[in-house]
């Protein structure tokens, strides 16, 4: 493995990743506007059964429909993220195992994590980022606006709950390394991140337990919404950012492990 590149390189190295991904993806303008269609469905799909919900209640395990909106808004905007950037990359990296392209990923000198990471970008996911900002400012309308700190902490919440699932996704997929096929406990990781649509109240015991420290996907949508909210739970959210944290260090630990196992496919 080569050395990290120093902070002018990175930079370097990751815009120019990001030009190359962008053009690739826009080659088919057509498809980026059926994929606003599809996005704008997506978001009612979402909202629809909260809108239900609400219909017939006030409110839901301390939850009312303005500070539930809240929790959709991030929901949505942590999954704009996971899939413009995250979900494409590391989906690539099996194919690539596949296929042998991996090779030429390791031939490059710089971080093959990084490039990785960077490769690919899915920018019809735009329309669910600007979905996720109407829907945390139309939740904002109705409980107030909060102050800098707030938006501050919810922002910092967001990354370190996005920096968690995207950590797992990494272990997911240094798993086909050894197994080709993990495509499985992908769709089972996107399963369990849907439940982070939810405000974390309405789960009890375990559940609560796993959605916040063993997968925590509460950590990118429930919290930030806290944050805005004046509600946080700091002994617990200290504790979930720890996690996101050491699940980082646990991914990067793994795949350098998994590096150090791959055999060429032309070998």
């Amino acid at each position: 493995m080569s050395a990290p590149p120093n902070a002018p390189r990175l930079w370097t190295v990751c815009s120019a990743l990001a030009r190359v991904a962008l053009m690739n993806a826009l080659q088919y303008r057509e498809g980026f506007l059926v994929e606003f269609f599809v996005g704008t469905g997506n978001v009612v799909a979402i909202l629809l059964p909260l809108a239900v919900i609400f219909d017939r209640s006030a409110s839901v395990a301390g939850w009312n429909w303005d500070q539930s909106l809240l929790v959709t808004g991030f929901f949505l905007l942590q999954s704009a993220v996971m899939g413009g950037l995250v979900e494409p990359n590391l989906g690539a990296v099996v194919e690539g195992i596949r296929a042998g392209q991996m090779d030429y990923l390791l031939l490059r000198p710089v971080d093959a994590q990084l490039v990785a990471s960077t490769q690919r970008v899915a920018p019809a996911k735009v329309w669910d980022a600007v979905a996720a900002v109407g829907v945390i400012g139309w939740g904002l309308h109705g409980t107030g606006l909060p102050d800098l700190g707030a938006f501050a902490a919810a922002f910092a919440l967001l990354l370190a709950g996005i920096l968690a699932m995207y950590s797992l996704w990494l272990l997911v997929i240094c798993l086909s390394f050894w197994f080709v096929r993990v495509d499985n406990l992908r769709y089972l990781l996107g399963a369990v991140a849907d439940a982070g649509r939810w405000p974390v109240d309405i789960y009890r015991g375990v559940a609560r337990v796993f959605l916040t420290v063993v997968v925590p996907v509460a950590l990118a949508t429930s919290w930030p919404a806290l944050a805005l909210l004046g509600r946080l739970d700091v002994a617990l959210t200290a504790q979930a950012i720890v996690v996101s944290c050491g699940l980082f260090a646990l991914s990067r630990w793994a795949w350098l492990r998994a590096l150090r196992s791959y055999t060429s496919a032309s070998s």
